[in-house]
């Protein structure tokens, strides 16, 4: 949460579910041809949350398909395409939470991003959304080895901007994120919806009418 009169150095913006949509059920939706049951089946059992974790840790994802299709050689080519279509994942920006980032930018905050996303597949963003270039700094998982909610790639946000952290607000639509942020002295926004955000930033005063 914010603290009242907070003095504010920096905004720290997550990435995917705040300010670009990523769902592998963008591409496997239509992999599965419409069967949700099946689908879901795949992402829970097969290319789990877990073992996708471990990209945004920084496994090469040649290595981590390879090693799940020879587990699973029914479901081969489904894992393969995580590799070879991962951009499918990602339809488009959440263009209203740009705006409101490109409104705190114009009032002269630092903006930064910090991450759970493979270095691999990080650059197919840099080259389709134009944003990404406003960041002052960008904290990938993928290049520090730790991910959300470990506290070490928080460490390595304030290391690289040189401040501490509560001089910064950090905005992330996880519970388990934001909570690792508080109990590091953040102030902190859990993300649901651009509305909300911008809501909340008007109601602290971050924002101006």
């Amino acid at each position: 949460m914010i603290q009242p009169n907070a003095k504010l150095a920096a905004i720290i913006f997550d990435l995917g579910g705040v300010l670009i949509e990523w769902n592998p059920r963008y591409l496997y939706g239509s992999l599965f041809d419409g069967d949700d049951q099946a689908m879901e089946y795949f992402l829970s059992e097969i290319c789990t949350p877990e073992w996708n974790n471990e990209l945004d840790r920084g496994k090469p994802f040649g290595e981590a398909v390879v090693e799940l299709a020879r587990k699973y050689p029914d479901y081969k080519e489904l894992i393969l395409a995580y590799q070879s279509r991962w951009g499918e994942m990602v339809p488009d920006a959440i263009n209203p939470t740009v705006t409101v980032m490109e409104e705190l930018k114009n009032n002269g905050y630092n903006i930064s991003a910090l991450s759970n996303w493979s270095a691999e597949t990080f650059p197919q963003m840099l080259n389709r959304f134009a944003f990404l270039d406003w960041f002052d700094e960008i904290v990938l998982s993928g290049e520090i080895g730790s991910v959300k909610p470990e506290k070490r790639i928080y460490e390595a946000l304030l290391d690289k901007i040189d401040l501490n952290a509560s001089s910064c607000l950090f905005i992330d639509d996880s519970v388990p994120n934001i909570k690792m942020a508080d109990n590091l002295g953040f102030q902190t926004i859990l993300f649901s919806s651009a509305e909300q955000l911008r809501a909340d930033l008007l109601a602290s005063s971050i924002l101006n009418q």
